[in-house]
């Protein structure tokens, strides 16, 4: 019996006391999940209400910092700039700024350059960073990437110099060959002589102006909006028409042949600006008694079939360090050569915009000495397939002779001979 006793008095003291635990842990527990941690403490309710909404529309990167430092709140966008790595603000002189402003709540504004992320270039990248109080606890940064403006404004800035400097020069030779005209007003022989570079240097400023006028157009304009079939060979024809005094002068031979018939879908008078700007560049940077080669032809893409229209000459060819270049408005692989011919520096950056704005591209192999060859790829507008073979009158050797003089050649995407001087 006092055996039984105890056992239920032990029973009902261990009883007591798994029930006392019990409520000890469950109110230990209650007090843990409402006690803040360090969590609890950077998660969007620290936020004053709408500001998470406002900030993430904002095109800036945002970043909201506690009186710590510590991130409370950032933008995609702050990261993908490198702003804030492993919850840190990482740009010491932000961070500074944000101290500053929590100690006296000035708002305050600088640009800073800062080193690109994932380049061994030592790109920088420049940023505009404004740093603002945001209540009484946060500090409020906001950051602009300004890279691309200032790029932008580069360029601005180059093509305003080189535009005044190409002016200048044309219009400069003008002014003094008109004073050299009125001081020789007595000698007939040194008027005709002035008169005559008076003649070329308004045809050079002429042209300047006129592919400033162009390329401003391509630029600005969409060429597809007055969009319509245009024939290749009408355009290889105006090309070679618009050459023709400058190739017959040096006695270079013009050679037009490839597929026939084919079609681009486009501008017209674009198109004929581009192509006539590739052959005229062969003809200009070509020795006297060679020969320049343009010929189209189809080609399969993954997106549509595209038209190839190639221009090679023999010319002096083009340095590798001078491929990154040509398209680049103003500049010039042979300076001197430029000035004799007249060139402005412009053509290949209109044929550049030209193919860009009408869905295409331009390629361009060269070696020094051996020639270059200018490729434009362009979308065809579906008119009939002739294959080379097709076309009437070529011989065994693919050329024949026209009645214009011309000469036809099938294809001069292969580079062609070195400079033969003709007897």
């Amino acid at each position: 019996m006092d055996v039984n006793a105890a056992v239920a008095a032990a029973a009902a003291i261990a009883g007591v006391l798994t029930g006392v635990i019990a409520m000890l842990a469950f109110r230990w527990s209650e007090r843990d999940q409402k006690r803040p941690t360090r969590t609890s403490l950077h998660t969007d309710p620290v936020l004053p209400p709408g500001v998470d909404t406002v900030l993430s529309v904002l095109r800036s990167s945002a970043v909201v910092l506690d009186e710590a430092d510590a991130v409370v709140k950032a933008s995609s966008a702050a990261y993908a700039l490198g702003l804030v790595r492993g919850g840190k603000l990482a740009v010491e002189p932000m961070l500074q700024m944000a101290r500053d402003t929590r100690r006296d709540g000035e708002i305050r504004q600088v640009e800073l350059d800062l080193p690109r992320r994932g380049t061994g270039r030592g790109e920088a990248l420049a940023v505009s960073a404004r740093v603002a109080p945001l209540g009484s606890r946060l500090v409020l940064l906001l950051v602009e990437d300004l890279t691309e403006a200032r790029r932008i404004e580069a360029v601005r800035r180059d093509f305003v110099a080189n535009v005044s400097h190409e002016l200048k020069t044309p219009v400069g030779a003008l002014s003094l060959l008109s004073e050299a005209v009125m001081d020789a007003s007595d000698d007939p022989e040194a008027v005709e002589r002035f008169a005559g570079r008076m003649q070329i240097e308004a045809t050079r400023l002429t042209n300047l102006v006129q592919e400033l006028i162009d390329l401003s157009r391509v630029q600005n304009d969409d060429p597809l909006e007055d969009a319509e079939p245009v024939r290749v060979d009408e355009l290889v024809a105006e090309a070679i028409d618009r050459c023709r005094h400058q190739a017959g002068t040096k006695q270079i031979t013009m050679a037009a042949g490839g597929t026939a018939d084919l079609s681009i879908w486009g501008n017209r008078g674009e198109l004929a600006a581009a192509l006539g700007n590739l052959v005229e560049n062969a003809v200009n940077y070509s020795p006297a008694r060679t020969r320049v080669g343009i010929a189209a032809r189809r080609v399969t893409a993954s997106g549509g079939d595209l038209i190839e229209i190639a221009v090679t000459d023999q010319g002096i060819g083009i340095s590798d360090k001078d491929k990154e270049r040509i398209f680049e408005r103003f500049y010039r692989v042979d300076p001197a050569r430029s000035r004799q011919t007249g060139g402005t520096g412009l053509g290949l950056a209109i044929v550049k915009h030209v193919a860009a704005s009408h869905a295409g591209e331009v390629t361009v192999w060269s070696s020094e000495g051996q020639g270059s060859t200018f490729t434009l790829r362009l979308p065809e507008a579906g008119a009939a397939r002739v294959t080379d073979h097709d076309m009437p009158g070529l011989d065994a050797e693919g050329e024949t002779g026209q009645p214009d003089g011309t000469t036809t050649v099938t294809s001069p995407y292969e580079p062609l001979p070195a400079p033969e001087v003709l007897p």
